[in-house]
Formats: C-alpha cells, structure tokens, sequence
C-alpha cells in the first residue's frame, strides 16, 4: 500500500541552522509521534513538508503525488493546526469560520459543530478571548472540519491541561480507526507512550532515528539501557553543565 506521506533526504539550511537529511515516512491509519527538544527542528520539518517553508532539496509525496505541481488537491486532503491561531483576534470565531469553510471543497459543517461542541469553544468569541489551550482546541477543530486523511499537528497537546490532554488523544485513537493518519510533534513524551505506532526522532537538525516504537525501545533494550521514552530521550539529550562550568 502507498504511504499517506513519504519524505526523503529533505534538507533546509538557514544561516544559523541546517536541517536534514531527513526521511520517514506516514502510514494510512498509523500514528507517529515526531520528537526532539526544543530547537531541534521540528516545527522547520513540518512547515518545509506544507511547503510553507520552501525545502532547499528532497522529495516530499503525498498519496504518492509529489507536492510540486499538487500541492491544491494535496493541501484538500491533509489538516495541519499549529500551536496558534493566526486569525483576526477581533472577529468572531463564526465569523472567520464563515470565510475558512469556502477554501475546503469537502468542508463538514456537521463534524465543524461536533468538534467545537466537543472542545467546548463558544463560536460568538473572538480569538484574543481564548485561552492559550482553548486556541490550540480551535486550530485542530478546523483541521477535522474537512475530512481530512492525514493531520499534520506541531505540539497540539501543548498548552492542555491532563484531562483535555487524555480527550484529544482518546480523539487521536477513533480517527486512527477510521483510518486517518496523524504526524504530531511534541515534547509530552508520555503522550506518544499512550498513542504513537512509530517514532521519527531529531537532534539538532539530525535523523536521530525513524521506526516503530516498539523496534525504536527494544533496540535500546537489547543495548541494556531500557526505559520509556522519555528516559531514552535524557540520555540522548542531556548535556553535562556541571562538567561544562567547572572548565
């Protein structure tokens, strides 16, 4: 079966930072859980696979189309939500919404309304008026609003306290049953223990590893450094200041 997302060898380089190369690859169905401290360029992998940052080099399909040349019919099947909304903060919400829906052929008002009934958002708000965890809930109710079959999500859980946090991942896992695949980026490692199938990992700019959980902690087990996610991500990241402030 065709992967919903294939990247290969993408690379972007800015004067301070180069990412890449970078390859993995998003399942129908699956979930991946994309991972790295904070800086280590995720958010620049996400926004160059949207082309919303232009990649340097790299091929980038989706629904094995590549992104050059499809990028309209591409975009009408994929939801992205970031950690903000860059919306008018002094319109309301039913408002802006009223403009949205017309760039999305297969726009659901009905899963729209079940999703803002389901997060709790009042549509007569203004953006300013929500709270940091209530606007990361709007981003990603646009984001099902059109049937979507990949989600492209950068730290949706951000922001949520526990229980809106178990909501969105228990939301995550009946998507995932419907066969829609979900690519999220985050720092909330325990997250990923509960939901993520497979594991892209970056380090400063680096492929650090792309694989199934289950291959990406038994390989660490079969090394002798068990743990869970987070604990092999200490190990990976942590910087000895102690040493560093000594010299």
């Amino acid at each position: 079966m065709t992967p919903i997302l294939t990247v290969e060898n993408l690379i972007k380089t800015y004067p301070a930072f180069r990412l890449g190369p970078i390859s993995f690859r998003v399942e129908a169905g699956s979930i991946m859980g994309f991972i790295g401290r904070n800086g280590a360029g995720k958010t620049t992998t996400l926004k160059s696979i949207l082309n919303i940052a232009h990649p340097d080099s790299g091929s980038i399909r989706y629904f094995g189309q590549e992104l050059p040349g499809n990028e309209r019919a591409i975009k009408q099947r994929v939801g992205f939500a970031g950690g903000a909304v860059d919306y008018y903060p002094r319109k309301k919400i039913a408002d802006i919404m009223a403009v949205t829906r017309n760039f999305y052929d297969n726009w659901d008002d009905v899963a729209y309304r079940k999703y803002m009934d389901i997060f709790s958002i009042d549509p007569q708000k203004t953006p300013r008026e929500l709270s940091e965890g209530m606007k990361v809930k709007l981003n990603l109710a646009i984001a099902l609003s059109h049937r979507a079959e990949l989600l492209i999500l950068d730290e949706p859980t951000s922001g949520l306290d526990p229980v809106s946090r178990e909501e969105l991942l228990e939301i995550f896992a009946a998507l995932k049953e419907r066969g829609v695949a979900i690519l999220f980026s985050t720092h909330i490692t325990s997250d990923l223990d509960k939901c993520a199938d497979t594991i892209t990992y970056i380090k400063k700019g680096e492929l650090i590893a792309s694989d199934t959980m289950e291959s990406f902690l038994s390989g660490h087990r079969m090394r002798g450094e068990g743990g869970n996610l987070e604990e092999i991500m200490l190990r990976y990241e942590k910087e000895d200041y102690r040493e560093k402030f000594a010299e």
